[in-house]
């Protein structure tokens, strides 16, 4: 650990010093203004600089068409603090501080995206990504706002189905952009317009990409594994989605659905496959100035119908997963009271998961489940003197009633935060926080008994897990205003009654008899902590001319009670990016070095170091008032073999090799 401390102050000191010597170098004669990002998922909408109950990061523009993946995992994994599950090309989900699966929640436009992607690595998010306009992540527990799923944090892709705004005249988006490793194809297009006061909104996608190249062997340092293409690692996706709202001085209420098709293959022995649809429909309404000293009421409601089905390698079905989910959230936001400010809520779910035999509907995995939700938030704010406080509390029940007479469960949840930032001069500010969460165990945690073909364990859960409660402490130093801007994060989370699962090293048959062709994995519960610091700092970052970053975080997961490390922990890792503006030209290049990984769970194996390289170079065309967007990415230039110590197949899946975007996107 004392490595890594040195790593990253030597990392953050370096930057600090090169960084502020370009600025008094270059002696600016004017204050660039760097662009403002609202965080939506916020409890107050701030900015991204200005979070006290979580330190935000936000994609979006060009950064976020750069970044963009074939899953939602590959598009964050190289943000601060953030990694991905690596299963495959086609499910990736975000791992945050190391918490990964239920503890990172995924909403879209705020709302659960009520997918199946925390049961299993093989699964993916039910969030199509190409017509995305913006992706925050807020790290650290946000289960005030949320629910008890963020314990470790938040991802929320937005893509304004339901428009909040009147567009005088049509405006949109499309893109095109073809890659070479995965012989990838990605059209998508976005269009708002209006019609008198109904605001309307079209998107779709269409992603088709094939098996990727590797760099070397698929098993690493085995020759007869194979090599070229990754047999299984292709992905296909189709997405489409029209919202209509009501717009007027008063507000807005509107509606959506949407569709999501994938069909994506799971790069195991077995050739297995996963057949994903999902049709969503939302409600959105605002209103401003409902009554008394309240200045708007919110209120949303989500269904979603899911579900996918696991294919055998002679393509036939094995097991049908569904999730049928209906939730809402009541929010109502008040004026200033005795100097506070904030909101008062209420959000509602229920669910009814299912993963049966596609033969002869039998319970497999996990037996049928019905699942409920109620929770109370209230989230307030107030400046008391220079220092920005903010408090807020949840308290909420979640109940599980599987249909196999296994024992019914209810989990009474509190959980609160209180927090500070205090600028003690102009543009410097120094925050803490506090906070307690509490998580539920999941239906696959508290019910598994049986086989997983995808991954090839068996799983075996325990219906007698206490709720988690996890203790979270945060300290931020940040530097918000100017050319040079940096941030320091440091923080600790214990969790009390932590549920993990373990490879036992025994393997078992599909009926659970020894000897078979299952890894045997059960679920336990010990008490763990989560420890890390994460430093960034940037120089003119979005601006024109030169902009420099350099970035390192390391986090370590262990149990309390001398049983090792947690599973699948993140390696810590240095980087940086150079780009350049100029006129209608942008260039870039970033790097990122990820230490070996030797601190292991039971059964793991040492992942190996690596260094990444990217680079990017776009040029900006004006045509028929548009502008035209023509870029090319270069991933992995140097064709390193890659793999994760957070991904479950690390020694037998591999990151793509060298891979060349070519693409175009204007904005109307």
């Amino acid at each position: 650990m004392q490595l890594q401390h040195t790593l990253l102050a030597g990392a953050a000191l370096s930057a600090l010093a090169s960084f502020s010597f370009a600025q008094t170098a270059a002696a600016p004669t004017t204050t660039q203004a760097l662009p403002t990002v609202t965080v939506t998922a916020a409890p107050f909408n701030a900015s991204e600089g200005d979070q006290i109950l979580a330190p935000a990061k936000v994609l979006t523009g060009d950064e976020l068409s750069n970044k963009l993946g074939n899953s939602l995992g590959d598009t964050l994994s190289q943000e601060l603090g953030v990694s991905a599950s690596a299963f495959g090309a086609g499910a990736s989900r975000p791992i945050i501080r190391g918490l990964e699966g239920s503890r990172v929640k995924i909403l879209q436009n705020g709302m659960g995206a009520a997918d199946v992607s925390t049961l299993s690595n093989d699964h993916a998010v039910g969030v199509g990504g190409p017509t995305a306009q913006q992706i925050e992540i807020l790290r650290g527990p946000a289960a005030l706002l949320y629910g008890s799923g963020a314990i470790g944090g938040l991802v929320n892709v937005i893509n304004d189905r339901i428009p909040t705004t009147l567009e005088p005249q049509p405006t949109g988006m499309v893109e095109l952009r073809h890659g070479t490793a995965d012989k990838s194809g990605t059209a998508s297009v976005s269009v708002d317009g209006s019609a008198g006061n109904i605001g309307l909104h079209l998107d779709g996608s269409v992603q088709d990409a094939r098996n990727y190249r590797i760099p070397d062997d698929r098993v690493r340092d085995d020759p007869s594994s194979g090599s070229g293409r990754l047999p299984g690692s292709y992905s296909g996706e189709k997405d489409i989605g029209v919202g209509a709202s009501l717009i007027g001085t008063w507000g807005h209420v509107g509606a959506s659905v949407s569709q999501l098709d994938k069909l994506y293959g799971i790069p195991t022995d077995e050739g297995a496959s996963i057949d994903l649809k999902q049709t969503r429909y939302d409600v959105d309404a605002l209103v401003n100035n409902p009554f008394g000293v309240f200045e708007a009421f919110k209120f949303k409601l989500g269904y979603t119908d899911y579900k996918h089905t696991e294919i055998n390698g002679e393509g036939e079905p094995e097991t049908d997963f569904k999730n049928r989910a209906l939730e809402s959230r009541w929010e109502l936001r008040h004026r200033e009271v005795a100097g506070w400010r904030g909101s008062i809520g209420l959000q509602t779910e229920q669910s009814k998961f299912s993963a049966l035999s596609a033969e002869d509907g039998s319970p497999g995995t996990v037996p049928v489940t019905k699942s409920t939700s109620t929770a109370a938030f209230i989230v307030e704010e107030r400046d008391l003197g220079p220092v920005r406080l903010n408090a807020g509390l949840r308290v909420e029940n979640v109940k599980r009633r599987p249909e196999d007479g296994s024992a019914d469960r209810s989990f009474n949840l509190t959980s609160y935060s209180v927090g500070g930032l205090w600028p003690f001069t102009p543009g410097y500010g120094l925050g803490a926080t506090f906070s307690v969460a509490q998580r539920a165990p999941t239906t696959e945690e508290l019910y598994s008994n049986g086989p997983h073909e995808a991954t090839e364990t068996f799983d075996i859960g325990n219906a007698d897990f206490k709720k988690e409660t996890s203790h979270n402490v945060e300290l931020s130093l940040q530097k918000t205003t100017g050319l040079v801007r940096w941030k320091v994060n440091v923080f600790q989370n214990q969790v009390k009654d932590f549920i993990y699962g373990q490879l036992t090293g025994n393997t078992l048959d599909e009926d659970g008899v020894a000897g078979g062709d299952f890894n045997e994995r059960v679920f336990g519960q010990a008490d763990a902590t989560i420890r890390g610091t994460e430093a960034e700092v940037s120089y003119n970052r979005h601006g024109e001319g030169l902009s420099l970053r350099g970035f390192a975080d390391t986090s370590r997961g262990s149990l309390d009670d001398g049983g090792g490390s947690l599973p699948l922990q993140p390696a810590t890792r240095v980087g940086g990016d150079i780009g350049f503006k100029s006129g209608p030209w942008r260039t870039g290049a970033s790097v990122i070095h990820a230490n070996a990984q030797d601190r292991l769970a039971a059964s793991e194996t040492r992942t190996p170091s690596y260094t990444q390289l990217d680079a990017n170079l776009s040029y900006v065309q004006r045509f028929n008032g548009s502008d035209i967007t023509w870029f090319l990415l270069a991933r992995n230039l140097t064709n390193e073999d890659i793999r994760l110590s957070t991904s479950v197949l690390k020694d037998q899946v591999p990151l793509p090799g060298r891979n060349f975007v070519v693409g175009m996107r204007t904005r109307f």
